[in-house]
């Protein structure tokens, strides 16, 4: 864990839990792409980087989550290196309060204020403004949070962030966190339309085709909403359902877990209802959501 992985001329990816890349610009120095998911990650990039001779140019984050912006604080203090996301983004890798308030709805309780959904702060600049390595280029990948991006390298090499998760993920735990369906599906689509030399998305092995693991990621997607759909056959109230959830897919329930899964499930039912498939309404100071009959 933590061990440095070329996947290009100049692109490396530092292999952990949630992968980091590694952008080379020349013999001396490199651009981060992510920083892990908390000091000693920092610690542990900061190791490597010495260890090859390297001095850390920037850091771009792809998106907010704490297991992608946990190491900033360290190597930014320690390394005066700027970091630069997109400015929704940016708000909560300043106030990092905002992710467990954002998941919970409310001010988040201590079980919530930890370092799995809740970085230490970093100052971060707009990437729009930043003077990127020549040929680096920034999309965007709408969906899993506000304004996620991914990096495409010099060499050819997608960092895909959390737009998509592996196999593995998607059977163990079923219900990766969403924010904007809409949003999800039209990046699923995106990705299929690509045309790397690899791909690597943060909590999957690299790619070099990624078609497969996209239709993988798109059919639990629909999966989880026809199971919302069934579910609703008579009305019921938003803990009811995430129960049923919960019971379908066999999760065990624990504090991150509400927010992470209860937070997404919103999301599906926001989707559904947009898309005119259920109905929401309030009934005996209950709001309830039902599954819409076709006529």
């Amino acid at each position: 864990m933590y061990e440095l992985m070329q996947a290009g001329e100049n692109t490396f990816y530092i292999n952990c839990p949630s992968k980091i890349g590694v952008y080379r610009t020349s013999s001396e120095e490199v651009w981060l792409i992510d920083s892990g998911n908390d000091k000693d990650a920092g610690r542990k990039i900061q190791k490597i980087l010495e260890q090859q001779g390297w001095k850390l140019k920037g850091i771009i984050n792809t998106h907010s989550n704490a297991d992608h912006i946990g190491g900033n604080t360290l190597l930014q203090d320690r390394l005066s290196c700027p970091v630069y996301s997109t400015p929704m983004e940016n708000a909560v890798i300043e106030n990092p309060i905002l992710e467990p308030s954002f998941l919970y709805g409310g001010y988040p309780f201590q079980k919530l204020r930890n370092k799995f959904l809740m970085a230490t702060p970093s100052k971060a600049q707009d990437i729009s403004q930043a003077q990127l390595p020549q040929g680096m280029e920034i999309f965007p990948l709408g969906g899993h949070f506000w304004q996620m991006i991914g990096v495409k390298t010099p060499d050819n090499v997608y960092f895909l962030a959390d737009s998509i998760f592996s196999e593995t993920i998607l059977d163990k735990y079923h219900i990766s966190f969403n924010y904007d369906v809409t949003a999800y599906f039209k990046t699923l689509d995106f990705l299929e339309t690509l045309d790397g030399a690899l791909y690597i998305p943060a909590h999957a092995e690299p790619l070099e085709d990624i078609r497969p693991l996209v239709e993988a990621n798109r059919k639990k997607s629909n999966e989880i909403l026809e199971k919302l759909l069934s579910i609703c056959q008579t009305p019921k109230y938003f803990e009811s359902i995430l129960h049923s959830i919960f019971e379908e897919y066999s999760l065990t329930m624990d504090y991150g877990q509400y927010v992470l899964v209860g937070s997404t499930i919103r999301s599906y039912l926001s989707y559904l209802y947009d898309s005119g498939k259920v109905e929401s309404f309030v009934e005996n100071n209950y709001l309830l959501w039902k599954t819409v009959v076709p006529k």
